[in-house]
């Protein structure tokens, strides 16, 4: 792959990696919604799509460099569009199921006297949440996804402030996996770079080639 389509592709990836090792080596858990983990997710897929499918819709003869800003609205539509369509859905990144559950059941107890656990599901009926734990044990990922497609989302924003305010007061320990996520996230911004610095006359003809005005 040429050097600018490399860059391009690894910088937004590598940004996200850098990112998820610099939470997981802190020692505060970090709860997001779905909703902008979703974004956050997309954003670090954008290279990849720019120089995959996006290029390959472009024609061969576009009139004017602006038709890349119209492909890149297209997908921030689709990306948007995909977002509002999933269900309600609350991550929480660096913490373990052991450390997260006695925390998850004094919020639950608080917000909702009626709640029931099924295994790993969980049924608040004042709220109208119905969710399921998903663990992402590697990467100390723990999600908590809507189970059904009737939801109340003012039950969903009363627990994930809820939630927030009690992982304020925990502390857990660094996951090692994150020092591995940066020290990649380093690697692929390095190598990507010093490779655009050694062909830089091929940088700039394949920019003008992307951005068609030759």
């Amino acid at each position: 792959m040429p050097p600018l389509q490399t860059f391009i592709a690894l910088a937004p990836l590598a940004v996200y990696f850098l990112l998820l090792g610099s939470i997981n080596i802190s020692r505060r858990p970090l709860l997001t919604t779905g909703s902008r983990d979703s974004y956050v997710l997309g954003l670090a897929l954008s290279g990849l799509v720019i120089i995959g499918p996006l290029e390959l819709f472009i024609p061969d003869r576009a009139p004017h460099p602006y038709v890349w800003f119209l492909m890149l609205a297209l997908y921030s539509m689709c990306l948007t569009l995909f977002v509002l369509m999933i269900r309600p859905r609350i991550v929480i990144y660096n913490i373990t199921t052991e450390q997260l559950r006695p925390v998850l059941a004094d919020v639950i107890a608080q917000l909702d006297q009626d709640h029931q656990w099924a295994g790993d599901s969980l049924v608040l009926p004042k709220l109208g949440v119905q969710l399921h734990v998903e663990k992402f044990t590697s990467m100390r990922n723990i999600s908590l996804v809507a189970t059904a497609s009737e939801q109340s989302y003012r039950g969903w924003v009363e627990l994930e402030r809820a939630l927030t305010d009690e992982l304020r007061k925990i502390e857990v320990d660094p996951n090692p996996l994150g020092m591995i996520l940066i020290v990649l996230s380093v690697l692929m911004l390095g190598c990507s770079m010093t490779w655009m610095v050694m062909n830089q006359q091929q940088v700039a003809s394949d920019f003008f080639e992307i951005l068609r005005i030759l």
